[in-house]
């Protein structure tokens, strides 16, 4: 396609499916013999949903940049597609899908509904990451759900086992009886809610509670030990209302005197406090709630009720035996399911647990270069807050198998071997016999484990573990992703590369920010401002969407999606678009001069000193992940420093056939590819389209990140005055009512330190004939016409201001440049008003006419024609 064919628009549409149909998959391929330094990125694997939001384009765009500046950079990069098959969001799309529940089918048949609707939704999301041009290495793709990678997660699960990180036990957990189902800290959302506290006689002693369904659980009642009210009675025993069972009044210091009536009652279980003083009192443990969120059997009359049911019914029959005193409303923190908000309950069941060592993570976690650094502090915050270990085992079926089984006669822990994995303990039965009893009847583990148990090993798995000993690639050298996960993903997965390597999963991690919508609200569909990536590439294409990406805000800064950064985004490239055209058409232009390797003119020198500038801060700005500040730096060098200055300077120079033009030509060339090549991980599309044009059909992929460096303070210095003057002079002719292309006469620059010669490049950008000295100019300086202020003057002096300002023009001029305190009018002595006039000056140089202007020391005279 020859230059001046180029279009006059950019098309987008065209250009991004042109280049999506030519790259091929090997093009992105880690190359596992490779002498290349490796840069392997764990990337997130989202959860198959079937469709891409903006925060998947936000963080895809984020890895997508750093894999193709990688690339170019000289490293063998790994940027894997994982998806993160199981857990609870598949399961209720199936039940909602099909009308049913889990327990209305077979184990394998709703295991199946949920593998087949996994596979659908996995290809349309991979269909929408290759539309979106991210370079990902198809090659290392994983898939949770299938066999190669959940084996893993089991042989993980069994070593850990084996060393003593994991564990089962009953110990109280969060759970969502909607969901049934136990669930980790992490995975609980909070959200404000309203309730009733409920102030009711307690055999005696006034009680405040917002739970009275666990009466029937009640196993104490606490005071603080300070409390005067209630010193003299600790140790007594008190008769629960309602169910009739005996409690102690304990003390307890973490009693708060001052909410409700300063006595509380202690339940198995209404929150974690009553999980603290459980344990720490050795109190016994009353079920009242199954997980199913109903009452148990010793709820009595109650059995049965869900809760909310049975809270009613509880204030009912308090209010008919006279001891409900008084009710009042308050606000509180409540604590919900992640998936379905319903509020959890805290129940005590046999469940897996990995034990968390803070200590451990947090010192694995600061040996890792966290990106923005603060960043770390939320993971050392989370730490220290965990009260319970990782609960992992979950009462659900889409999800890997925990591999274990046990001995009906002895009750022995069975375990596969690691040959054998994987398995499925409710399908396939112990090869062995039992080694404590020969017992040969097996019962196989119904619970299955947290999905984060399978993407806590994402890194394991693209460094190559197979459980032989350390990955030949690990550790990876990135893991990207968002903030909100810090808590779960980040920190179960330096967990785990803790326990089963002893090391860091990452050199690095960078953590990227939230979208928000136009409102600044989070998206949903319930405020209505969710916006998704189609809708920004249909009108935009990729590229601008990938530019808003990119350039809405710093690395862990949520971003505010907003209309207005995605048209400057079509509008920078239709500014590029024009900067390349009008440069490919001179490059290409016959002309009689020959070619040059080197600039030609200042301008030309200042032009490239600046272009080495931008591939040094933008080169040090991808280092660091900072890719709004790299991006920003490219954009208002190709606007405000190429088009808005070098090529207007250099028009003339490229219209003739003077020889100083080859210099421009070679430094358009070098700057255009430079440019292509620091846009190429963000704008890829539009980068290549420029490129195979620039370079003769070549692609950008192939390109290494530019290096072009030229040092030459000189240039910068001077080039910046000249540019100055120009402006200088364009207002000049402005100011004079003059075009901006019309003829302006002679041009004197007087610049005293040093002498510089611009080749004529200022004279053809202003029409003048431009003269540099080198010297102080002699110049003549005579006061010239008094110009009266008749806003101060005619509100002074009223009928006095024309006697006034005929008395002013006759002064002296001594007295027009320093007015004095009076003036003589028609014999009387009049005020001068301040700011009265001004004095012009009327300059010459041997005895000609000039108009001057300053700047800094450096003084320019226009002698127009």
């Amino acid at each position: 396609m020859l230059t001046e064919e180029l279009p006059k628009t950019y098309d987008f549409a065209s250009v991004e499916k042109r280049w999506l149909d030519q790259w091929d998959d090997s093009d992105f391929y880690f190359e596992k013999d490779s002498k290349k330094p490796q840069y392997v990125m764990d990337t997130p694997p989202p959860y198959p949903t079937g469709k891409l939001h903006i925060g998947h384009a936000l963080n895809w765009v984020y890895m997508d940049i750093i894999a193709r500046y990688k690339r170019m950079m000289g490293f063998n990069v790994m940027f894997p597609q994982g998806w993160d098959c199981h857990g609870l969001p598949t399961e209720v799309k199936v039940e909602e899908t099909h009308h049913i529940t889990k327990n209305d089918v077979s184990r394998e048949e709703f295991r199946k509904m949920c593998r087949d609707l996994t596979v659908e939704n996995i290809t349309r999301m991979r269909q929408s990451l290759r539309t979106m041009g991210f370079s990902v290495d198809w090659s290392n793709e994983y898939i949770t759900m299938e066999p190669y990678y959940y084996a893993k997660t089991q042989l993980s699960f069994l070593r850990m086992l084996k060393a003593g990180y994991i564990y089962q036990d009953e110990h109280p957990v969060n759970f969502c009886t909607r969901c049934e189902t136990a669930i980790a800290f992490a995975e609980v959302s909070y959200y404000d809610g309203e309730t009733l506290l409920n102030f009711f006689d307690f055999d005696g002693i006034e009680i405040a509670t917002t739970r009275p369904e666990l009466l029937a659980a009640c196993v104490g009642v606490a005071v603080h030990p300070d409390d005067e009210r209630y010193k003299s009675i600790v140790g007594n025993t008190l008769k629960v209302p309602i169910f009739g069972h005996e409690v102690t009044i304990i003390a307890d210091d973490a009693v708060d005197m001052a909410f409700g009536s300063g006595a509380v009652m202690i339940c198995t279980f209404g929150d974690k406090t009553d999980v603290f003083w459980w344990k720490k009192h050795h109190l016994p443990l009353r079920k009242a709630l199954t997980t199913k969120g109903t009452m148990t059997a010793i709820c009595g009359k109650y059995e049965g009720m869900p809760s909310k049911e049975c809270r009613a019914a509880i204030l009912a029959d308090m209010k008919e035996l006279g001891i409900l005193k008084d009710q009042k409303k308050i606000e509180q923190r409540v604590g919900g399911c992640w998936r379905c908000k319903t509020p959890i309950e805290i129940l005590s069941e046999r469940q897996w647990f990995v034990k968390v060592n803070g200590g451990d993570i947090v010192k694995a976690a600061r040996e890792i270069k966290w990106y923005p650094e603060h960043m770390l502090q939320r993971l050392e915050n989370w730490a220290d807050q965990m009260e319970w270990d990782w609960c992992i085992s979950r009462q659900r079926l889409f999800a890997t198998p925990i591999p274990v089984w046990f001995c009906d006669k002895c009750g022995e822990l069975i375990l596969p071997d690691e040959a054998d994995l994987p398995v499925d303990p409710t399908i396939e039965k112990p090869k062995h016999a039992c080694p404590k009893c020969g017992g040969t009847e097996f019962t196989g583990e119904k619970d299955v484990l947290d999905t984060w148990m399978d993407s806590s090993i994402t890194d394991l798995h693209v460094t190559g573990w197979d459980g032989s000993g350390r990955p030949p690639y690990f550790p990876a050298q990135l893991r990207p992703q968002g903030h909100d996960i810090i808590r779960t993903w980040a920190f179960y997965t330096i967990l785990r590369s803790v326990a089963l390597l002893g090391e860091k999963p990452w050199d690095n991690i960078l953590v990227n920010g939230m979208v928000l919508g136009e409102d600044g609200f989070k998206m949903s569909k319930s405020r209505d401002n969710v916006i998704g990536p189609e809708d920004v590439m249909g009108p935009y294409g990729v590229d601008a969407l990938r530019q808003w990406a990119a350039a809405g805000s710093s690395t862990g800064q949520d971003i505010l999606f907003n209309w207005n950064d995605v048209v400057a985004a079509s509008r920078f490239q239709t500014k590029m678009w024009n900067i390349v055209r009008f440069s490919l058409m001179q490059i290409q232009k016959e002309s009689p001069v020959p070619e040059t390797d080197a600039p030609s003119t200042l301008i030309d020198r200042w032009m490239l000193a600046n272009l080495s500038k931008t591939v040094a801060e933008v080169t040090e700005s991808m280092d660091a992940y900072l890719f709004d500040k790299g991006l920003k730096i490219i954009r208002e060098f190709a606007w405000n420093v190429m088009a808005d200055e070098y090529l207007e300077f250099v028009k003339g120079r490229l219209y003739s056939e003077d020889p100083l033009r080859a210099g421009a030509i070679y430094t358009l060339k070098t700057t255009l590819d430079a440019l292509c090549t620091m846009l190429s991980p963000y704008i890829p599309f539009f980068a290549q389209e420029c490129y195979h044009h620039l370079s003769g059909g070549k692609r950008i992929i192939d390109r290494p990140w530019t290096t072009f460096s030229y040092v030459d303070e000189d240039a910068l210095r001077d080039g910046d005055l000249v540019v100055r003057i120009v402006s200088l002079l364009r207002k000049y002719k402005h100011d004079s009512g003059l075009a901006l292309n019309s003829p302006l006469g002679n041009v004197t620059i007087y610049t005293p330190s040093h002498d510089i010669d611009d080749s004529g490049d200022l004279g053809r950008t202003i029409n003048a004939t431009v003269v540099w000295k080198a010297e102080e100019p002699s110049l003549e300086k005579m006061v010239g016409d008094v110009a009266f202020n008749k806003g101060v003057v005619g509100k002074t002096l009223r009928n006095k201001a024309g006697a006034f300002m005929a008395a002013v023009n006759a002064l002296s001029d001594a007295d027009k440049i320093t007015p004095p305190k009076t003036v003589l009018v028609d014999g009387e002595e009049i005020s001068v008003p301040e700011g009265a006039w001004t004095t012009s000056y009327i300059y010459s140089v041997s005895g000609e006419s000039v108009d001057v202007i300053m700047l800094d020391d450096v003084m320019i005279t226009v002698k127009r024609t």
